[in-house]
């Protein structure tokens, strides 16, 4: 009987399993279409004639979106509910992503990625809230990483796609699988249910006539000192991520003489890495708290790198492409869980959305500044600055009061 009952306690309950479905796919949707714009940027070279610079400037300016989203929706997140902003932001989304079909000139791409950014930025914070208020605190750190690991689907989903579209039916209409999410709002207004705690935190603000406002999470200097220090942390992963993930296969290749036979091999390493890594990282969290967490991946994190300068074979790169996204991406869903134990439901789609995002538009800009590392000095020492990034990271990590509070 007790052992029934136990059993009984583990399962999710349909709700539960609605809102990590939800997010997951959501998260999916989102690295499906960062995937196509990274596979569609040559192609949009070629066919508009623009310098790579001008190219550059559309992961950009989606970066730049995210993070207007993230400060618009959160706070409607955290004002009108979860649920219903969820799917607003899925169609900004979905219908900004499907209408690059049309676009055929720079201005017109610029216009759509900003909207699409929108949307993506703003779905980020309410996800995670959702998944924060609907199970236990020592279930977020496994489920958000969960919910993550559903997000690289949508990464190999978009380049077989890419594989298959783009030589035969050109760049723009890879885009119009943007439409695919309109699907999914149907089911989250259908079956996923706002929390209790969501809905009781919600009556007492309006009858306390609490203002919901960004400047909450710099309302005292403890606070200010928090949220600035998870921006860095914020900034870190994803200047790693994406600096590491745009560059790593040609650094190798230009300073070790080597090519890699098959793209999708590398890829599909490095996602695996990436998986195994949040599996590992939410169970340790649960288990032993956000400060031990994080302090194995960003010293993990800080030492692979250097893995890079001894690579002597395309399986050796492989190998290392899986370690790299094991440590650097293994932690992404610990941000979400970490933010939203230390703000309080009131203004937990609003932290999550403003700190994550100023992290992407941020660290979004670490490609450019790798590029001219690589430039002007050697490998060993851009290998170093990325490994200095994630020791800055971990000794925040360490030092914030509130991840301190937190420790198991």
């Amino acid at each position: 009987m007790e052992q029934t009952r136990i059993t009984r306690q583990s399962e999710m309950t349909t709700n539960e399993k609605w809102v990590l479905a939800s997010t997951a796919a959501g998260f999916s949707l989102e690295n499906m279409d960062i995937m196509m714009l990274s596979f569609a940027l040559a192609p949009i070279i070629t066919t508009l004639h623009i310098s790579s610079a001008a190219a550059g400037w559309i992961g950009s300016i989606t970066n730049l979106g995210m993070l207007a989203g993230g400060a618009v929706f959160g706070l409607v997140g955290d004002r009108i509910g979860r649920v219903k902003t969820f799917s607003y932001t899925i169609f900004i989304f979905a219908f900004a992503t499907a209408a690059m079909f049309f676009a055929h000139s720079l201005p017109m791409i610029y216009l759509l990625r900003f909207l699409a950014g929108i949307g993506a930025g703003g779905e980020y914070g309410v996800g995670i809230a959702l998944i924060a208020e609907n199970f236990s605190e020592n279930q977020i750190g496994r489920m958000s990483s969960v919910a993550a690991i559903g997000g690289q689907t949508g990464a190999i989903f978009a380049a077989l796609m890419a594989a298959l579209i783009i030589p035969r039916f050109g760049w723009n209409a890879l885009f119009l699988l943007g439409i695919l999410p309109v699907v999914l709002t149907y089911f989250i207004r259908r079956h996923v249910q706002e929390s209790t705690s969501f809905l009781t935190a919600q009556k007492r603000t309006r009858a306390n006539h609490e203002k919901i406002a960004l400047s909450r999470l710099f309302a005292t200097p403890a606070l200010t000192i928090q949220t600035l220090g998870l921006m860095v942390m914020t900034i870190v992963q994803i200047a790693g991520y994406f600096g590491l993930m745009n560059w790593l296969p040609s650094i190798v290749q230009k300073q070790q003489g080597l090519s890699v036979s098959s793209s999708s091999l590398w890829m599909i390493a490095t996602i695996l890495g990436m998986s195994l890594g949040m599996v590992v990282f939410g169970n340790v969290f649960d288990r032993m708290g956000p400060r031990v967490a994080f302090g194995i991946f960003l010293i993990g994190s800080a030492c692979v790198m250097f893995i890079i300068l001894i690579i002597k074979s395309a399986a050796a790169l492989i190998l290392a492409g899986a370690l790299i996204g094991f440590f650097s991406n293994g932690m992404f869903g610990g941000y979400g869980a970490t933010i939203s134990r230390l703000y309080p439901t009131v203004i937990r789609s609003t932290a999550n959305s403003i700190i994550m995002n100023v992290g992407r538009a941020i660290g979004g800009f670490s490609s450019v500044v790798i590029g001219i590392l690589m430039d002007h000095y050697s490998l060993t020492v851009t290998m170093a600055c990325l490994a200095g990034l994630y020791i800055l990271s971990f000794i925040v990590s360490q030092t914030l009061p509130g991840i301190r509070k937190l420790q198991h």
